[in-house]
């Protein structure tokens, strides 16, 4: 690779930061496009996000990914924020303008809704109610996705069903919140399920719902992608229902990101899941 006084820098911001996959397929898609760009992971201190942002202001970086735990104060960060960062209360998008101004972006729901038409076809948002696992920036940012989608009822399940109630609150009429005693009600004629929390993974614990009150045709999510098949997908391929995998979502939100960062579409001869899935060890 390599670098100019024109080159085109963008990168992602957290902590931590060295497992994002960000980096892999950004500066996959920049090497295949021939572009005069790079990708590059900013890994800071909690506490010096704001003044790390401020300083980029201007434009001599073309934007930012972010990710944990500063998604909610990028939003506080810009200047102008998208209907979609507006909804989930949280920006995983920065574009620095050079004007000086910052704008805020939430890829998270497109990410999630390009997933769920890739892995599952025909799903349609707007035929039944989804429910969501979790009450946390994913929970919200999918459930503001869904609405935006034309979904007809978010059903947001939550352990301490206040957080649950947050979030129908913030987002309007058609959300519902529920606690996670009524998940099995919550389930009835669901025509999706998101598990946006991280119970499940291989090597925690297993989240406790009645997965087999959902109908046959619901399909079901996990916003995790390592392990690709969580126990919560295993469970619900066991029931026979369609599955949608993290890394799908993870793929999905990086291309709006790349358009922001660099003016183009990335170039679909790159085959960034079987990259992602190398990389990650899958």
């Amino acid at each position: 690779m390599s670098l100019s006084g024109k080159t085109r820098v963008a990168g992602v911001v957290g902590q931590p930061i060295a497992h994002s996959m960000s980096p892999v397929l950004h500066n996959a898609w920049i090497a295949a496009a021939g572009l005069d760009a790079v990708y590059v992971p900013f890994g800071i201190a909690e506490g010096r996000f704001a003044a790390f942002v401020q300083g980029l202001r201007g434009g001599s970086v073309a934007g930012l990914n972010v990710t944990l735990p500063f998604k909610g104060e990028a939003l506080a960060a810009a200047d102008e924020a998208t209907s979609r960062a507006a909804g989930a209360r949280a920006a995983n998008v920065l574009v620095f303008r050079p004007d000086g101004s910052i704008l805020a972006d939430n890829t998270d729901g497109l990410g999630l809704l390009a997933a769920f038409a890739e892995q599952a076809p025909g799903f349609d948002p707007k035929t039944g109610p989804v429910v969501i696992l979790g009450a946390g920036g994913g929970a919200r940012g999918a459930a503001a996705a869904f609405v935006e989608a034309g979904c007809p009822e978010v059903r947001i399940v939550n352990r301490t069903l206040a957080k649950a109630e947050e979030i129908a609150t913030a987002l309007g009429g058609t959300v519902r919140a529920y606690g996670l005693d009524q998940a099995g009600a919550a389930f009835e004629g669901a025509n999706g399920l998101v598990n946006a929390t991280s119970a499940g993974l291989a090597n925690g614990g297993a989240i406790d719902v009645p997965l087999a009150a959902t109908p046959e045709a619901c399909v079901v999510m996990d916003m995790v992608y390592k392990p690709l098949t969580t126990p919560f997908l295993a469970g619900a391929q066991g029931l026979g229902r369609r599955t949608v995998d993290g890394l799908a979502m993870l793929i999905g939100q990086a291309i709006p990101s790349f358009e922001a960062f660099y003016g183009q579409t990335p170039p679909a001869s790159v085959d960034v899941r079987t990259l992602a899935i190398q990389t990650l060890g899958l």
